[in-house]
Order: C-alpha cells, then sequence, then structure tokens
C-alpha cells in the first residue's frame, strides 16, 4: 500500500511510480483506464463508474449510498455523469467521491463518452427551431 496526495491508501500495483519521494509523499502516475475494462466491473462484488472521464471504483460504497445500492447498480461500469450530476451531490459527496478514485479514461474512450452523452442543452439545440 502506498499514500497518495489526498492521504489514502491504494495497493501499489495500481499505479505507476514517477519518483520515489517529493517531500515525504511517493508521486504517483493518474492510471489510464479503457472503458472496455470498466464495463467489466458492473456487478455489486465490484463496481466502477466514470464520471467526467475520471474512473472510480465504489464497491466499497454500493451498500452505504444514501440513494440506496440500486442507483449505483444502474450505472456499474457505465459513464455516470449524467446521473451524478442530475442528482445534485453535495460538496461533502463530490469530496468523498475522490478518495474512490484509480483512474482516468483514456483519452480516446474519454472522447467517446463525451460525443455519446450530449448535455441537456445540446439535445435542446438539436430540437428547436427559428421560426421567422
Amino acid at each position: 500500500m502506498m499514500k497518495t496526495l489526498s492521504g489514502h491508501t491504494k495497493p501499489a500495483d495500481s499505479l505507476k511510480k514517477i519518483s520515489p519521494h517529493l517531500c515525504g509523499w511517493e508521486m504517483t502516475e493518474i492510471r489510464e483506464i479503457e472503458l472496455a475494462e470498466v464495463r467489466q466491473h458492473n456487478t455489486e462484488e465490484s463496481l466502477w463508474i466514470v464520471i467526467r472521464g475520471e474512473v472510480f471504483d465504489v464497491t466499497k460504497f454500493v451498500k452505504e449510498h444514501p440513494g440506496g445500492g440500486d442507483q449505483l447498480l444502474g450505472v456499474a461500469g457505465k459513464d455516470a455523469t449524467k446521473d451524478f450530476n442530475n442528482v445534485g451531490h453535495s460538496k461533502d459527496a463530490r469530496d468523498m467521491l475522490t478518495q474512490f478514485k484509480i483512474g482516468v479514461l483514456t483519452s480516446k474512450d474519454n472522447l467517446e463518452t463525451s460525443n455519446s452523452s450530449p448535455s441537456k442543452d445540446k439535445e435542446k439545440a438539436k430540437s428547436c427551431c427559428i421560426i421567422q
């Protein structure tokens, strides 16, 4: 186990080491994760979600989630950005999420997920027309 800059511990094998020590902390590179790998973690026993291109392993939080585990299971292995934003989570909830971060989507996959789930404004713009 190693401590991250946020003070949380993570298994050493899941992180790539850049520098052995920097001010007493081990500096680590953020792991890039393919969407295909995220999709494999879609059960209560192993539950990963993507929010704003960041990958979170929320397996240990499923039973503690205030909205119920079904809320997380509904977005397991998927991009949960829209669902997360629509609920209106508190600052505390957003801060708590950081402890579950395990990486970021690869650039290619991040682009795919952002293109496949347009914002409500984009949806409205597509269906809007101007009558003169």
